[in-house]
């Protein structure tokens, strides 16, 4: 779904876990990390988009995780020109996007990034919070930085392992 603007509407999913910690997932093939997200069908609403992608790029269903918050309303950002496809109508010119906030409730043996059969990524990892603001892409920053300060106040209190 491309908006009048050129906006790809669009989710992204920030996974927490006890730790305070964030998924961070890197790019099949490539030494890009970002967190996962993707495209919301003509048939969705954002929130099923949001569970979808999860199953799509993690493996994981609703039953591992819980919704903690959204972002309320879309945080937009513009494609580098190298990036925008030349031939294809509607023209996009960028992501506009929902995000949410997520807590992972299974054991991380949950997760399977081979579920689908075009994978997104090929690993993954726990970093602190605020880590993806300023080691994503350039141009995906300002969202990051967005989504993870209108995002923060719903991080549960980190849970400390019972040898800390």
């Amino acid at each position: 779904m491309i908006d009048v603007d050129g906006y790809r509407a669009n989710v992204g999913i920030i996974l927490c876990n006890d730790a305070a910690q964030v998924m961070w997932a890197r790019r099949v093939g490539q030494d890009a990390w970002q967190f996962p997200q993707g495209g919301i069908a003509d048939d969705e609403d954002p929130l099923q988009a949001m569970y979808r992608e999860l199953w799509e790029e993690t493996g994981l269903r609703p039953e591992h995780v819980s919704l903690l918050a959204s972002t309320d309303s879309w945080l937009r950002y513009k494609l580098p020109r190298r990036l925008m496809r030349r031939n294809s109508e509607p023209r996009c010119v960028g992501q506009k996007q929902l995000w949410y906030l997520l807590r992972l409730e299974s054991d991380e043996t949950s997760f399977d990034l081979g579920v689908s059969n075009t994978p997104e990524f090929d690993h993954w990892k726990w970093v602190d919070y605020w880590y993806p603001a300023d080691n994503v892409v350039f141009f995906k920053r300002r969202v990051y930085q967005c989504a993870l300060a209108q995002l923060e106040s719903s991080l549960p209190p980190r849970v400390s392992p019972a040898n800390d």
